[in-house]
């Protein structure tokens, strides 16, 4: 009896142990989003505790990757997986390795399970993705198996159903030692790391609303039941199988020698990270950045923290040196998803850290009605798309309507200014389209708590009084055709939506008298006199359109007139400015051709590079405008306004470094992933980009991993790289003790902050003196 119980309690310690290895393993894996809502991600979040070092050595001896820019470093070599030992003695298929094989078909299974959008036919979905994979007849097909696809067939039959228990029983026939498998079990993941970010993304989006998700454990699984059939499987000597498991106890010394290679590149990354940062450091030190305060401005324009917003900030003060710019979260604050009245969907506009808690929809701007969209209409589309996908259409609708597609793609091909209208107003006529606008019930139905919401955003905005005559909300969002990665050129703030949506919602808040009169017994006076107008910056044409101006009262028209003409100079001087990085240098003076093309490109179907988006970001300013303005930043700084001394309780700092902060820690590393290593964490040539599951992600031609991260194309032009990779530098301007206050309050801000992910500084308030900031 003893014996039997020794026997189970080991037992059950290692499959502890090994559900110990599970967590952590698929821990490691950072989400990412859907193409619809395609948002920047720090594809190391999941090594944040660890040192950037520690990890840059671990993630090489797992996958092979490096994490710095510097060209002559060693290229890594990881450790071997089953497949890798495989290849050393037969291939599946003539011309194939095991490798690429296995990870095909992975990748083909997660396509048809996760396929909720794109395909007609679809497997069922009741079962999680490796009970399906069990079933399915495409694992034991089209392989080479030395003992026949009927013995595979049976194996992986045999296994236990429960995920847990097979994953513990496959990794004892491996003979992976105990103290081997986390790293193992990580490796695994991190060779089809495109689907665990898919499947970190299911578990992401589940626990945000309270739940869990189990896709990536599955995933696992499935790439571990590859390892383990192969190595049955396999033809090659018992001892070399052995060896290859018992290298997997050996990972921390591979991990260390890794470390001591490394060592000179990471002094070489340091060295560039900080030529950058004494220069910035110097203009933020220097006094002719801080111009004396003055009265109440003619404009007030708050536009969202992007990098690109730096540009047009910077050349609107140039055309009107009586407005006052304002560095915010493009969201504005507002915890919000939004159902558009020609959608069936609805869809976040808010970072991805974050759940939305209230819902906004489309209403008739004279009436207020609720506008919906014509059932009729939507039904007439949905079968129009049904007969184009159905199998039996695939080559009679070709010769069916092909010339009546003509015209349409010459149309597409031929210079043109127009946008479509937005799928969000499908259903609708133009008559009704003209006159929707976004609508918070909460602000009529509720208007004491639209004014909560509202006094929380103002104070977060530093913006409590002082108003201006007009108050500009300016969001943002890009314009490109063909591109199954725009979301990533629009607003990561907005959950890679356009900002117009939250400008319009917010604006009709502060602009409610009701609402104002809640404001006031907050605390924050709006005068009569103001008025809140919403507005999107097109980030591709630097065009800043204006919404509901009809609303405007009279006494403002001249002055809107006046805003008007500042932000077309505005947009010429942004063009001409970012004109020689398009390759359109020789058009600087030429203003309307400048304009003419710019927008020729964002309508052209076959451009790849619409625009540079966030490439070159390098650092984080949050500190009053008066500390920049006047510095040309070059369209890399990410500017947040904050006022210390209206920020007793310290809330508004917390705010900033638990949240823009992390969001530009995930957009600038981001793009040093894909930089530095496009192979595993960027897409790719777009050019061969194939859509999966209509919004899940890209192939990179007809299969393998999953593609996530930027395409070569977003950060190279050709000829050299647009995007220099550096770590973040952030610079707050605050006193000392509050900023150390909010690091030991937030393990995540201490993590980021200690082990280096990004570097800290302070800007004391008199004196201009930067200094490094660290994690005690």
């Amino acid at each position: 009896m003893t014996i039997t119980n020794d026997s189970s309690m080991r037992a059950a310690h290692g499959l502890r142990h090994t559900a110990d290895a599970v967590e952590t393993a698929c821990a490691r894996i950072a989400p990412t989003w859907p193409l619809d809502q395609f948002i920047a991600v720090n594809p190391y979040w999941g090594w944040r505790s660890m040192h950037i070092t520690d990890a840059a050595a671990h993630l090489a001896t797992l996958s092979g990757t490096t994490l710095t820019g510097i060209a002559d470093e060693p290229g890594a070599t990881r450790l071997p997986l089953a497949t890798d030992v495989r290849d050393r003695h037969d291939a599946p298929v003539p011309g194939r390795t095991w490798t690429d094989h296995v990870v095909h078909q992975v990748g083909q299974h997660c396509a048809s399970h996760f396929d909720e959008w794109q395909s007609s036919w679809q497997p069922h979905h009741a079962r999680n993705l490796f009970a399906a994979w069990r079933q399915l007849p495409v694992m034991a097909h089209g392989v080479r198996w030395h003992r026949g696809s009927a013995w595979a067939t049976t194996t992986v039959a045999a296994l236990p159903e429960e995920v847990d228990e097979a994953i513990v029983a496959m990794l004892d026939t491996l003979g992976a030692p105990a103290e081997g498998r986390e790293a193992y079990l990580t490796a695994l993941l991190l060779s089809v790391n495109g689907w665990a970010a898919w499947c970190a993304y299911e578990r992401w989006q589940a626990r945000l609303a309270g739940g869990d998700d189990d896709s990536i454990v599955e995933l696992l699984a499935v790439r571990l039941a590859w390892e383990w059939l192969l190595r049955l499987d396999s033809d090659a000597p018992d001892d070399e199988w052995a060896a290859w498991a018992d290298g997997w106890g050996d990972t921390g010394d591979v991990v260390a020698a890794a470390a001591d290679a490394q060592r000179e590149q990471w002094r070489q990354q340091a060295e560039r990270e900080r030529e950058y940062r004494d220069a910035l450091a110097a203009g933020l030190a220097s006094p002719g950045a801080l111009p004396p305060a003055t009265t109440i401005p003619k404009v007030q324009a708050v536009f969202c923290i992007d990098v690109r917003s730096e540009v047009i900030r910077r050349a609107l003060e140039a055309a009107m040196p009586e407005v006052q710019t304002r560095g915010f979260a493009g969201f504005f604050g507002l915890p919000i998803a939004y159902t558009p009245a020609g959608g069936a969907l609805t869809r976040p506009q808010l970072p991805g850290l974050l759940a939305p808690a209230l819902e906004v929809g489309d209403c008739d701007a004279r009436t207020g009605a609720p506008v919906c969209a014509s059932e009729k209409v939507r039904t007439r589309r949905r079968r129009w798309q049904q007969f184009r996908s159905a199998p039996s259409s695939v080559f009679s609708f070709v010769e069916a309507m092909g010339l009546l597609y003509g015209p349409k793609l010459v149309k597409e091909q031929l210079p043109h200014h127009h946008a479509p209208r937005p799928w969000e107003h499908d259903g609708l006529d133009a008559d009704q389209a003209s006159r929707v606008r976004p609508t918070l019930p909460m602000v009529h139905d509720d208007p004491a708590a639209a004014a909560a919401i509202a006094a929380r955003v103002l104070r977060a905005m530093g913006l409590t009084d002082g108003f201006a005559p007009i108050v500009v909300l300016c969001g943002h969002g890009s314009r490109s055709a063909n591109n199954p990665h725009a979301a990533g050129l629009d607003c990561g703030a907005c959950g890679g939506q356009t900002g117009e949506v939250n400008a319009r919602v917010l604006a009709a808040m502060l602009d409610d008298p009701t609402v104002r009169r809640h404001l006031a017994d907050l605390g924050i006076e709006v005068p009569d006199s103001t008025w809140f107008v919403p507005a999107l910056h097109n980030t591709t044409t630097d065009h800043v359109t204006l919404f509901d101006t009809e609303s405007v009262p009279a006494h403002l028209t001249a002055a809107l007139d006046e805003l008007r003409a500042a932000l077309a100079e505005a947009g010429a001087g942004a063009r001409a400015e970012r004109a020689p990085a398009l390759g359109l240098g020789h058009l600087v003076d030429d203003t309307a051709g400048l304009e003419r093309t710019i927008v020729e490109r964002s309508e052209d179907w076959s451009q790849v590079r619409p625009e540079w988006g966030l490439a070159g970001n390098a650092a984080f300013v949050v500190a009053p405008r008066a500390r920049t303005r006047g510095l040309d930043l070059g369209g890399r700084v990410f500017l947040h306004d904050y006022d210390w001394r209206l920020d007793d309780d310290l809330s508004v700092l917390t705010l900033i470094m638990t949240a823009p902060m992390v969001v530009t820690n995930w957009i600038n590393l981001q793009y040093h992933a894909s930089t530095v290593d496009n192979r595993r964490y960027g897409s790719g040539n777009k050019v061969l980009h194939n859509v999966v599951g209509g919004r899940i992600g890209v192939f990179e031609g007809n299969g393998g991993d999953l593609r996530i991260g930027l395409s070569m194309q977003s950060l190279h032009d050709g000829e050299q790289f647009r995007h220099e990779p550096l770590r973040l530098a952030v610079y707050i301007e605050a006193p000392l003790d509050g900023i150390e206050w909010v690091i030991r309050d937030h393990e995540v801000v201490r993590d980021l902050v200690a082990n280096e992910w990004l570097h800290l500084f302070r800007i004391d308030p008199s004196t201009g003196a930067v200094t490094p900031v660290t994690a005690r």
